[in-house]
């Protein structure tokens, strides 16, 4: 029994990792636009400073035309890194936790705190491990011609020479610079998502609304993404703003001191609406690439049990 909840365990977070991956494809122009949006306009007062991108269909023109249409794919290379690593830990985790009935109340029911809880205690995981590629991703996406550059430009070639760079200057602490920081947008993040979609499953086939798998996957994604769109963008900001940052000759911040200071900066220059930049890009990204990745998810792991494969 302990072996085969190995393989099970194993084989999870490998379809954690492809289902992830498959949804990446899909959605990285709009993390692009996202990422610009974000740090447009960086600690200036709403109103004061000129806008390259002024909604998300211009924004799409705009890269268009100024970066080629491969400037839609920007940070494509890290961001498939880094959500094979964030979704192999939380997916696997979470059906662990649904396997073994950690996430249900006595009565057999799905609880949604529980959700919430192993939901955070993935995302939590996954992101430490993955942060290296989340910053080399961010930084990548932030890049631009000079008429549309917002926030720090890095410069770098290319993902492998972000990942020298980075190493070089910093070493190991370097790569992981700004991990902690970005534990709070992964566990508001992951654990609105999870427990919503553990718990939207349940009910849309209790109440026999939608009961085919497919389509209850389908939904329950849909769903967990809009409202982990909605708790995830604040944080989602103070991320995407510190791993951008740049660094003086002591390896600090220009800009931030951490997330607390980001956080209070931020608010005091752009107030709250500068909390919720990039939201409904941050909207279009995530309530579909959620639902991508719960769908490929599940149908991943229903091909493996119908054909038995153990990976």
């Amino acid at each position: 029994m302990s072996d085969l909840c190995q393989v099970m365990a194993t084989s999870d977070f490998v379809l954690g990792g492809f289902a992830s991956v498959g949804a990446t494809l899909f959605t990285n122009p709009i993390e692009v636009i996202k990422t610009r949006i974000q740090l447009q306009g960086e600690l200036a007062a709403r109103g004061s400073y000129v806008k390259p991108y002024k909604g998300i269909l211009q924004a799409f023109i705009t890269v268009a035309r100024n970066d080629g249409i491969v400037g839609l794919q920007k940070g494509l290379v890290p961001a498939l890194y880094f959500q094979f690593i964030i979704n192999s830990f939380r997916l696997s985790i979470y059906t662990t936790a649904v396997d073994k009935h950690w996430m249900h109340k006595k009565n057999g029911e799905i609880s949604f705190g529980l959700g919430l809880m192993w939901g955070a205690i993935g995302g939590v995981v996954g992101s430490y491990f993955s942060s290296p590629f989340f910053m080399i991703k961010t930084q990548l996406q932030s890049q631009a011609v000079n008429q549309i550059a917002v926030g720090y430009q890095h410069n770098h070639t290319s993902f492998r020479s972000a990942l020298r760079e980075t190493y070089k200057k910093g070493g190991i602490i370097g790569l992981w610079r700004g991990s902690l920081s970005a534990l709070p947008r992964a566990a508001v993040g992951s654990g609105a998502q999870i427990a919503t979609f553990g718990k939207t499953k349940a009910l849309l086939v209790e109440y026999d609304v939608v009961t085919h798998p497919t389509y209850n996957s389908f939904c329950a994604g849909l769903i967990a993404g809009s409202i982990m769109s909605v708790a995830i963008t604040p944080p989602d900001v103070i991320s995407t703003r510190l791993y951008n940052q740049g660094l003086d000759a002591q390896g600090r911040g220009l800009y931030y001191k951490g997330w607390l200071d980001c956080f209070l900066k931020i608010l005091k220059t752009e107030g709250i609406h500068g909390m919720y930049k990039g939201f409904w890009a941050n909207y279009l990204r995530i309530a579909p690439h959620s639902t991508l990745v719960l769908l490929f998810f599940d149908e991943l792991v229903a091909f493996r049990e119908k054909y038995d494969i153990h990976l």
